[in-house]
């Protein structure tokens, strides 16, 4: 049951770094829907990454507040981070 809590705080925290990557340049806003798709994947994967190299212990799915916190910034910089490259690349298709 834990794994999946600290699933849905990534998610969740991916959608919202997501959305504020979006809002931040309008030039990476994939629109809402967008945003927020890009951002829980990256959010999801964002945080598994940052526990598979050590940095945090989020994959193990443990619930001690370290590891709350590591899937909340973890979840948020990899949400932002896949919308802004997937903005990117959709403006780099869309100008040939």
């Amino acid at each position: 049951m834990t794994g999946i809590l600290q699933m849905i705080i990534q998610a969740i925290s991916g959608a919202v770094g997501g959305n504020a990557a979006g809002k931040a340049s309008s030039k990476l806003n994939l629109g809402n829907i967008g945003n927020t798709i890009a951002g829980v994947l990256g959010g999801l994967g964002g945080s598994q990454l940052l526990g598979l190299l050590g940095v945090a212990n989020s994959a193990s799915g443990s619930t001690d507040i370290g590891s709350i916190i590591a899937s909340i910034v973890g979840g948020g910089v990899g949400g932002g981070a896949l919308t802004a490259i997937v903005g990117l690349v959709k403006n780099m298709l869309n100008k040939k």
